[in-house]
């Protein structure tokens, strides 16, 4: 018996699909939309860590179904590419010296190498990296037709800034408030950024999650970080003052309950308001406030701060005064940065009126205030005119007397802010305007791309400007014969990945970013699958170029993606408590899968796993499990591990039990093979296993699909004999799961074309089902009998089975048949008295 040889057998047919290009896809226009496909991974970027066997999982699942999918007749865009421009590239380049393209590159060709091992069936034509000039000049277009649009800005805005570095900060490189790279305390300021005008498009970010095939969890994450809400603008006159605050509340109605205002620390009006008695008070706390990440300063569990300004608010309504507070629990970016606050029905605005003794009204009668807020809706109570309205028309009969006396008006808000568009870096897309003595200019399409200058320090400028701002040879230019300097900011990652998916249609094109047929031909996204991390901001992001871009008539879709898939994560084992101690899970002979959290707390817990990371040394690379195992091996297991969308533990143990299978499929081909028709049983079970697997890669169920697969060898076992027309027909189902080795078992029959290519088995519904039922019998819903018998039998049949059992014929003796309950193929009840 010949040896699986995994380790020959896989680069072998690699190479193979490599050298004939058999998943290189063309723009047929014979083949009907219905019958086109356009799948995408979440594209990776390149680290130098390489992938670990978390990334797999997605790229595993979208290749099973492209090659599923092609193999029935669809034709199949699938690309990959590499989000290559990033912050940890120039991390490394400022520590090494080493220039970040270089190691990008490297970093890419390693990948590559991975990602080609595991046998997925990309195009690899259209492999596209962000960094990539070719790519970035495209970039720099759409983001000058965001400028010409007036959705591209400048503005001074509050970045995260590490004292330390001496640079601006990205919200990802601020860990628990400190820098991720020195551990240096962050803290806010104002610098000059490039400013994007999502919120121009909050409604239709909105209102089009309607129309999406994605998890519900990601449609209500999208709806919280939009975040709409109907309410009234309310002006306060400021006492003493010549200016007003103007909040924003969804509650007017509750304005009689007002007691105090607070602004958040970094309101514009704070140093005009602020009393000379409490002004040394104020600035300290603003500068403590800064300290502070938004996460923390709105930790519902933290006890509030804040300090007087000294300044006071009149209530609208009824003329009181009001004190005016500076908090760090109001942000900035939400609203006006100012709110009124009505503690009595307000948790946060209830805890800091105890923690500084101000005021509670009861506006709404329903609880008891002084001893916890009333957040439910109720009666209006000491309010005047709203006096025994219920919300609704309190809302509505407050908004009109706030418009009618002039100090409000009916107003719409998000919790969307406009999206700070640029870093003070040097590894990205460089921004192509030009600041000249008349303004801000875009460059001419001409001039594009804009390339990053070769530099031989990274190091940040320490002026809070990027890197760039040093290389005059490159800032200075001439505009129109007059002086003028080039933009210094550059594009955050997120820049080329809202919109890598339309360069894939298209990635030679020297004219355009895409050629509109071929746009029309493949968008949207059919299918796109890609870790929850990203659930919000790169979709978002990417959701917000593609609809202008769609205003501008440069693409068809008013979405990217039309259907989203979250893969699981995959976590690590570490421990599992036997005999009261934690013990490594290598060593605990049956694992208890179905038992784990990701967290060790307390003395109760059976299990400890964790996220894959270098810290915590518990990532497994995919190198050794291919090198050991084989790249199908992986493949299966990953997918048979569990559902695509739930998390689930890495178990070494469960790699082997597939890699046992795979072995058997091997060894099963060395059987002695025979033209003549197969035993019925296994005629019926070939068919079962077309049908469920067929179903269930449809469905993107593939751990189901598997383990029908395995219950179909286990019935060949049992003859030990190789049916060429039930094998060749398995193979085909094992195509997509375990390519290499069907594909090796394939050509093993003497077939000379690729398996990739041939048409998916068709079953016959009759021969799924079953020549026999076990038939239940019951009297008075209690079971007393089973009897096998035929499958196809009727009512009346099963009646009369039922009635003349022996075991029935006794409970029925003396009694009285009141009712017959007859479920088809699977019960009679008999009720009696």
């Amino acid at each position: 018996m010949s040896k699986y040889a995994f380790n020959e057998i896989e680069p072998k047919w690699q190479k193979y699909w490599e050298e004939n290009k058999i998943f290189k896809v063309e723009e047929d226009p014979s083949i009907p939309k219905e019958k086109r496909l356009y799948i995408l991974d979440m594209f990776p970027y390149p680290s130098a860590a390489g992938l670990h066997v978390g990334h797999p999982e997605g790229y595993t699942a979208t290749d099973i179904w492209g090659r599923y999918k092609l193999m029935n007749g669809f034709n199949v865009l699938h690309p990959m590419g590499f989000d290559s421009f990033g912050l940890p590239a120039e991390n490394y380049a400022i520590k090494t010296g080493t220039p970040p393209k270089v190691t990008t590159e490297q970093n890419i060709e390693h990948f590559i190498k991975q990602i080609k091992s595991l046998g997925f069936g990309y195009d690899w034509d259209r492999e596209i990296r962000t960094h990539d000039e070719d790519y970035y000049h495209w970039t720099q277009w759409i983001f000058l037709q965001l400028f010409k649009k007036g959705l591209a800005y400048e503005s001074q805005m509050p970045i995260n800034w590490c004292p330390s570095c001496q640079t601006g900060l990205a919200n990802e490189e601020v860990i628990n408030g400190k820098c991720e790279r020195c551990s240096t305390q962050v803290e806010r300021r104002n610098i000059r950024q490039w400013v994007l005008k999502i919120t121009a498009y909050a409604d239709r970010l909105l209102e089009d999650l309607d129309n999406l095939d994605w998890p519900e969890s990601v449609k209500a994450m999208q709806r919280n970080w939009i975040g709409r809400s109907e309410g009234a603008n309310v002006t306060f006159e400021v006492a003493d003052c010549d200016f007003n605050l103007e909040v924003y509340t969804t509650r007017p109605d509750t304005l009689f309950g007002a007691t105090y205002m607070v602004v958040a620390p970094e309101h514009p009006l704070i140093d005009k308001m602020t009393s000379p008695e409490q002004k040394s008070a104020v600035n300290e706390y603003i500068k403590q406030a800064a300290l502070k990440s938004d996460l923390e300063r709105t930790d519902l569990a933290k006890s509030k701060t804040g300090v007087f300004s000294g300044a006071y608010g009149i209530n609208p309504v009824n003329g009181k005064k009001i004190p005016i507070w500076v908090a760090d629990y109001v942000l900035i970016s939400y609203g006006s940065g100012a709110i009124m606050a009505v503690p009595a029905h307000d948790t946060r605005d209830w805890e800091f009126a105890k923690q500084f003794d101000l005021p509670i009204v009861e506006v709404l009668k329903g609880g008891d205030v002084q001893q916890k807020a009333y957040t439910e809706d109720g009666v209006h109570v000491n309010s005047d005119f709203l006096d025994g309205l219920g919300k609704k028309e309190a809302i509505t009969k407050m908004i009109e007397w706030l418009e009618a006396n002039k100090c409000g008006t009916k107003a719409v808000n998000y919790k969307l802010r406009d999206w700070i568009f640029s870093r003070q870096r040097y590894w990205g897309e460089p921004i192509p305007v030009l600041h000249t003595a008349d303004g801000i200019v875009p460059v001419d399409d001409s001039e594009l791309p804009i390339t990053l200058p070769n530099v031989d320090s990274y190091e940040p400028s320490g002026t809070g400007e990027s890197p760039l701002v040093n290389i005059s040879e490159w800032v200075d230019v001439t505009y129109k014969g007059k002086a003028a300097k080039r933009e210094t900011n550059t594009m955050p990652q997120w820049a080329g990945s809202c919109w890598y998916y339309l360069r894939y249609l298209d990635p030679k094109n020297k004219d355009r970013f895409v050629d509109p047929e071929k746009e029309k031909y493949w968008m949207p996204v059919d299918l796109y699958v890609g870790g929850a991390e990203h659930a919000v901001l790169h979709l978002l992001y990417a959701r917000f170029w593609h609809k202008v871009l769609f205003d501008l008539g440069l693409v068809t879709t008013k979405e990217p993606f039309q259907k989203l898939v979250n893969q699981g994560m995959i976590t690590s084992f570490a421990y599992q408590r036997k005999e009261g101690s934690l013990v490594p899970i290598d060593e605990v002979e049956s694992p208890e899968t179905d038992k784990y959290i990701e967290i060790a707390t307390g003395e109760e817990v059976q299990q400890v796993v964790a996220k894959m990371s270098k810290s915590l040394k518990n990532v497994i690379n995919p190198d050794d499990i291919i090198s050991e195992f084989g790249a199908d091996t992986m493949r299966l297991y990953e997918m048979f591990m569990g559902p695509l969308t739930v998390s689930k533990p890495w178990s070494t143990q469960g790699v082997v039990g597939v890699h046992r299978f795979l072995n058997r499929v091997w060894r099963a081909s060395d059987w002695e093979s025979t033209t003549k028709e197969a035993p019925k049983h296994l005629i019926k079970s070939l068919h079962k296993t077309i049908k469920k697997v067929s179903s269930d890669t449809e469905n993107l169920e593939f751990n189901t699909a598997i383990s029908q697969m395995m219950i179909f060898v286990n019935d060949l076992y049992k003859e030990e004999k190789l049916y060429t027309e039930l094998w060749s027909q398995f193979l085909l189902l094992l195509s997509p799961y375990a390519p290499h080795l069907a594909e090796e078992l394939w050509h093993k029959l003497g077939k000379t074309t690729s398996i990739a290519k041939e048409q998916w088995p068709s079953y016959e519904e009759d021969l799924t089902k079953e020549d026999t039922i076990t038939l239940v019998l019951q009297i008075n819903g209690k079971v007393r009998a089973k009897i096998d018998t035929e499958a196809d039998i009727d009512k009346e049949q099963m009646l009369n089975i039922a009635k003349s059992n022996d075991r029935i014929k006794e409970f029925l003796e003396g009694k009285t048949i009141v009712k017959e309950i007859v479920v088809p193929g699977k019960l009679v009840n008999l009720v009696i008295k």
